[in-house]
């Protein structure tokens, strides 16, 4: 079982910036593939971003050149430096561990960005 905590949500306004992080814990496993995923209200839940352990990332195109993921193995951490945020950011930001070979997710409990005027 894998444990996944967030923290650095919050409000913002326009054009401020948030750098959210997530650790996990428990029963981690060397390759995995960490990201974000965001769901507004009335929306489904997105993909923002990814990086495997091997450090590539991938992007949905909406927050390219605003958004950036990185991570630390040995801490099992991923961070989300977001950059430029606009209204259409919020979101419940979700951090996410998947296994690719046992097609296996976890999830965290998701922290609130708000940006607003």
């Amino acid at each position: 079982q894998v444990q996944l905590v967030e923290s650095g949500g919050g409000m913002v306004q326009p054009g401020g910036s948030l750098r959210l992080s997530c650790a996990a814990s428990g029963s981690v496993f060397r390759f995995n593939v960490m990201g974000w995923y965001r769901q507004a209200p009335g929306k489904e839940r997105e993909l923002v971003a990814t990086i495997t352990s091997g450090a590539i990332s991938n992007y949905a195109d909406s927050v390219k050149e605003r958004f950036t993921i990185s991570r630390v193995n040995a801490k099992n951490t991923v961070y989300l430096q977001m950059n430029s945020l606009q209204p259409e950011d919020t979101a419940v930001y979700y951090c996410n561990l998947y296994y690719p070979i046992s097609d296996i997710n976890y999830w965290g409990q998701g922290t609130q960005v708000t940006v607003s005027s």
